[in-house]
């Protein structure tokens, strides 16, 4: 898109880095080609970026990625002014892109992802009469819109709701905080263990909802203890089964699985129906890979039951996910002959997670992670 670039390491941590970012030129009337490979992220923040330009652009990814849904987007853009051509199937990458867009107003669900929110709010200043969204279904994943909003506040936007004024973005310098998420399956980890882990950089006054993941260990039985910059968590003699609605933390249910493996009584994870639309079906997948280990296990409509046993050793597979793969590898810090077919695609989101399993796993507390 024209922007400048530069990415380099600045010593505050291990794997910190700076990236600068010089704005893109969206009058530029070239033909683009993004190709997001399996990120669903990449991509629904790229389409909207994409309908500013001038020119044409080609967004596509993986088979994995073009099985994944985008068709409440396409249709946000299309009457916010984009023109959009799905080259293989209604609602589905790959698919070009010709605008400017000119905003205004778009109805759009909430249901099956807030990234596609997320991208329009963050186009929606560049607009020129603006953006006003209007939501025509309950929204999944709430936390992560209030992110969005956040964040363009930082560069000098405050959206009303789901409406922006036109008027542009005021550069900023901009510190992200470690990834929550990601941050999970150590956490996870320590409740599984009945060791401690901290992980700096994420105190209690994060914005980002998947901490809210600590809330659910603690419900469990886990010691949480939360700091203004870092979290710790302490694992319990005895884990507790719980019913959890993870609608607004959804990234972090395949961990709370792997967690309930070594619980006192049954995990209900409820409310997450719509991660069947993720990198794999998350609920299928993670119910039959458990169920392969010889855990019992149910898949519902909106989630699933695990119930506590001992693992027979066993290679998961990882369906190309990064999340399953990361969970399931969780069990063997507990039960021998845990393995998994393909560890490489941690690579997407934590790409030193087994490095950092395998340190966690020679401490005796555990340990300390450092943003």
């Amino acid at each position: 898109f024209g922007a400048a670039v530069t990415v380099e390491a600045d010593g505050s941590g291990p794997s910190s880095v700076t990236i600068t970012v010089t704005g893109a030129d969206l009058a530029r009337t070239d033909a683009v080609t993004v190709f997001a490979r399996q990120s669903g992220t990449t991509s629904r923040l790229v389409l909207p970026a994409a309908a500013l330009r001038a020119g044409t652009t080609l967004v596509d990814g993986t088979e994995q990625l073009r099985a994944r849904p985008f068709g409440p987007q396409l249709a946000a853009l299309r009457q916010l002014g984009a023109t959009i051509e799905e080259l293989r199937r209604p609602g589905f990458l790959p698919v070009r892109v010709v605008g400017p867009a000119r905003g205004g107003h778009a109805d759009i669900s909430g249901d099956v992802s807030s990234q596609f929110l997320s991208g329009l709010l963050l186009a929606g200043p560049l607009m020129p009469d603006g953006l006003s969204l209007t939501l025509t279904t309950q929204l999944v994943s709430q936390p992560y819109l209030d992110i969005t909003r956040d964040v363009m506040a930082a560069f000098g936007v405050a959206a009303d709701g789901l409406a922006v004024a036109p008027g542009g973005y005021r550069a900023t310098d901009l510190t992200v905080e470690p990834d929550a998420s990601s941050a999970s399956y150590v956490f996870g980890a320590a409740a599984m263990t009945g060791g401690r882990v901290t992980v700096a950089g994420l105190g209690h006054g994060s914005a980002q909802g998947d901490l809210a993941f600590v809330d659910l260990l603690e419900r469990m039985g886990a010691t949480v203890e939360r700091g203004t910059d870092r979290t710790t968590v302490i694992g319990p003699a005895r884990l507790r089964g719980i019913d959890a609605d993870m609608r607004h933390v959804s990234d972090t249910a395949q961990t709370l699985a792997a967690v309930a493996v070594g619980a006192d009584g049954p995990t209900r994870v409820r409310g997450i129906g719509f991660v069947r639309g993720k990198e794999t079906d998350r609920i299928r997948a993670v119910v039959t890979e458990l169920r392969r280990a010889g855990i019992d296990a149910v898949e519902h409509d909106d989630g699933f039951t695990v119930v506590p046993g001992v693992p027979r050793p066993t290679v998961f597979r990882t369906y190309e996910d990064h999340r399953m793969a990361m969970s399931l590898a969780l069990l063997g810090l507990r039960h021998p002959g845990i393995g998994l077919a393909d560890p490489g695609c941690v690579a997407k989101t934590y790409p030193c997670f087994l490095d950092d399993l395998q340190t966690l796993r020679t401490s005796r507390t555990l340990g300390t992670l450092r943003a």
